[in-house]
């Protein structure tokens, strides 16, 4: 590993978050809350530290896909830490454990909470709840490579390490260019957003809050009851839409301003999220019809649960853990799927879910033809076999710590569905699970290791497994 390299940008990255604690700061001095010297400690402890850091010279300043995997996984490492104390130093979360929780939960998108009342909480802490939701969901690494010079190395690296999906591309020949298309897709929907939620009615802070967490596909809230608190059907539709716009790849997005139909049309990935979508949608609004009495009531409940779930977003409009077991189930296999790949959602991702259908069919077609040459295409275009086999192994790590999780936080003696579903959340970045930790309950009876425990799968999940591994590994460590 390139020392000297990493620590310069770890040092530019603390930077940076000090500068994204600058609107908390100053959304706690609008309100006159005691938490702006938190803030404020918390920001010039990052700039001393980062400053220093970012002094130390790379003799290489050339990038293997070694140096970027570590950067991103020590960065949100380094972003996690440091982005407890406004919650610590300020006495509003005592122990520093859950403070850690609550930052990993804010910065991967999960949306998990160990808070029991969270509406004691100053709205300086309320505000960087939500925007570590903002910043985290496109990617903070994604958001650095627009700031900082070309490199003479291979930032593609970062890019790769921090974007979820199984094979993140350029959209332009620069990084730095594709980075900055990317961004501003983010900053405008984020905007149009805004301005839908205040049309609807929702007070300006409640909609700019709520915004981050829909854009991030996060889900904190600011209400005890989550967004059942405004009840309104119009602000859930608005909500269950944009959940759906952010959990799509955003190249999309990029190729509707080109207006390349073309690419639009061959988006096998896309196709299959909404075919997903709408018939989970429509099994679930059969199967609880009779809890609501009201057909379009079960649908905008259904639709709402249905896109928050699959989009990992984790907001909720009903107690879901009510519901029948069908449509629990259901449900549950959205949190599995999670949404498409280069979007801001966790979860597998759809395109990883179609690779295995399609390996699937082409097992069981040379069982009948064992001569035959069967390519696999996603999008018009031939999977690589070391693509096929990245999917295969991703998947079947995911699946091994959501086992070994589920069995170290089992230590803690609370039921099956409680800790089944709290792992599964966690890796997928959802937020609610089913149980104690469903839409009404929150992560607090979890002890210390528990929470650690969680807060590792979350990481994990973000930052899809393998660069987080890759730190454990002693070999990651050798000087370059």
């Amino acid at each position: 590993m390139n020392y000297r390299l990493v620590s310069n940008i770890l040092g530019k990255v603390m930077l940076l978050e000090a500068a994204l604690m600058i609107p908390s700061l100053i959304v706690s001095l609008i309100y006159k809350e005691e938490s702006a010297s938190a803030f404020l400690i918390s920001i010039v402890i990052l700039a001393v530290i980062g400053f220093v850091l970012s002094l130390i010279k790379a003799q290489k300043t050339k990038m293997f896909a070694r140096d970027g995997f570590m950067i991103v996984s020590l960065s949100w490492i380094i972003l996690a830490l440091f982005g407890a104390f406004p919650f610590y130093i300020s006495g509003e979360i005592p122990s520093f454990v859950d403070c850690i929780f609550e930052t990993i939960s804010g910065f991967t998108t999960t949306g998990s909470s160990i808070l029991t009342d969270v509406e004691v909480l100053p709205k300086g802490l309320l505000f960087w709840r939500s925007f570590t939701h903002w910043f985290g969901g496109m990617g903070v690494l994604v958001f650095f490579l627009t700031l900082i010079p070309s490199m003479n190395g291979r930032t593609q690296h970062i890019l790769r390490a921090e974007s979820p999906g199984p094979s993140p591309g350029k959209l332009v020949p620069k990084i730095k260019d594709t980075s900055m298309i990317l961004y501003s897709i983010y900053f405008i929907l984020t905007l149009i957003c805004i301005v839908c939620l205040l049309l609807a009615g929702m007070p300006l802070f409640d909609s700019i809050v709520h915004t981050f967490g829909t854009a991030g596909t996060g889900g904190f809230g600011i209400k005890n009851n989550s967004l059942a608190y405004y009840n309104s059907p119009l602000i859930y539709m608005i909500i269950s839409i944009f959940m759906i716009v952010f959990g799509v790849n955003f190249t999309i997005y990029f190729y509707i301003l080109k207006r390349n139909v073309f690419e639009i049309k061959k988006n096998s990935e896309v196709k299959l999220f909404i075919v997903i979508v709408t018939l989970a949608t429509l099994l679930i609004t059969v199967n609880i019809k009779g809890l609501y009495g009201s057909i379009w009531v079960a649908f905008y409940q259904s639709f709402f649960q249905v896109t928050s779930l699959v989009s990992t977003t984790g907001f909720a409009t009903a107690d879901y853990n009510q519901w029948p077991a069908f449509s629990k189930m259901i449900l549950m296999c959205l949190m599995f799927a999670g949404s498409c790949a280069g979007s801001t959602a966790g979860g597998i991702k759809q395109i990883r879910l179609l690779i295995m259908l399609k390996v699937i069919r082409r097992n069981i077609k040379k069982l009948i033809h064992p001569r035959s040459v069967i390519p696999i295409r996603a999008d018009g275009k031939l999977v690589e076999e070391e693509q096929v086999f990245g999917v295969t192994t991703f998947c079947f790590v995911y699946f091994l710590i959501l086992i070994g999780a589920t069995l170290l936080i089992s230590l803690d003696n609370h039921d099956f569905e409680t800790n089944f579903s709290a792992v599964l959340t966690a890796v997928s970045n959802v937020g609610p699970g089913f149980g104690k930790v469903g839409p009404t309950g929150n992560f607090a009876f979890y002890s210390d290791w528990s929470k650690l425990v969680l807060s590792f799968c979350m990481l994990v999940g973000r930052l899809e497994i393998f660069p987080v591994l890759m730190i454990l590994h002693p070999s990651s460590w050798k000087r370059a």
